[in-house]
């Protein structure tokens, strides 16, 4: 059995402090095979720069997804070619800077990540992610059972969407973007892991991450405010997945919540995060 954590969007200098503080306590405490974060709000809110890939990479992670700010900070454009383990959504034109997918070696398995940008209420709007997943299958599973997708967008019924159209060929799909975490993990009749979408890694007391009082007066006034990120408490958000590394199929899915300050105490067995409700049945 192989373990897959999954952290949703980090926003800003409070979500990725927090994650590079709390990974190395999470490996431990869920028995870590491999670790997967989004990224792309890591620099400021908007965007990810080299170097917080690099702290991320060394703090444990695995892989690093991103979606449609991935191009927001200026030095990403000639970094991203340089860290095949730092992704931009798999369905942009060819020739893009970068790449969508990620083979990766684990003691356990291989394991393919694969990061697909919705189009609905999405800017840019880039091609069609049912087709981009479709021509890439089939080469990612030549070479692992084990494929974890980020699915990054707005509607729940395109993830959801995504979700069915996948089920069966990858072991889990995991939504991004919102910064809101659902509440719908299950495992699909095909054996895929899904979870509309994972939240945030960021402050809680705030709007998806930023300042209240900004947003709410743009809302009330329609004039342009910037929208700092917020202060005060930040979550760790996500999910766990437990996947058969021989059939690729998943067996467990929870939703994570995590301070973002480290733990007094271990707080239990890595089984503890999944409950009945969580179990496929």
């Amino acid at each position: 059995m192989l373990t897959i954590l999954f952290l949703g969007d980090i926003v800003g200098e409070p979500g990725r402090t927090a994650v590079i503080a709390r990974l190395p306590e999470l490996r431990e405490k869920f028995a870590l095979d491999f670790a997967v974060v989004n990224g792309e709000n890591a620099a400021g809110g908007r965007g990810i720069t080299g170097k917080i890939t690099i702290d991320l990479l060394r703090a444990g992670v695995s892989v690093i997804t991103t979606g449609d700010h991935i191009w927001d900070q200026k030095d990403i454009v000639g970094f991203i070619g340089t860290e095949p383990r730092l992704l931009r959504p798999i369905n942009y034109p060819p020739g893009t800077p970068g790449q969508g997918t990620i083979v990766l070696e684990t003691p356990k398995a291989k394991v393919a990540v694969v990061n697909v940008q919705c189009r609905t209420f999405m800017q840019p709007i880039l091609e069609n992610p049912f087709r981009a997943l479709d021509a890439v299958l089939w080469e990612l599973r030549a070479q692992t059972p084990v494929i974890f997708v980020d699915v990054h967008g707005e509607t729940t019924s395109e993830k959801i969407a995504i979700g069915r159209f996948l089920d069966g060929k990858v072991s889990a799909v995991i939504g991004t973007h919102t910064h809101v975490q659902t509440a719908d993990e299950q495992i699909l009749p095909g054996g895929t892991a899904f979870l509309c979408d994972a939240g945030m890694c960021g402050p809680v007391n705030s709007i998806l991450g930023r300042s209240v009082e900004p947003i709410v007066q743009r809302f009330v006034t329609n004039l342009p405010v910037t929208f700092p990120v917020a202060s005060g408490e930040v979550r760790l958000r996500g999910a766990v997945i437990q996947i058969d590394e021989t059939s690729g199929r998943a067996l467990q899915i929870a939703r994570v919540d995590e301070a973002g300050s480290p733990e007094r105490t271990s707080g239990g067995t890595p089984s503890d995060v999944f409950n009945e409700e969580a179990q496929t049945r």
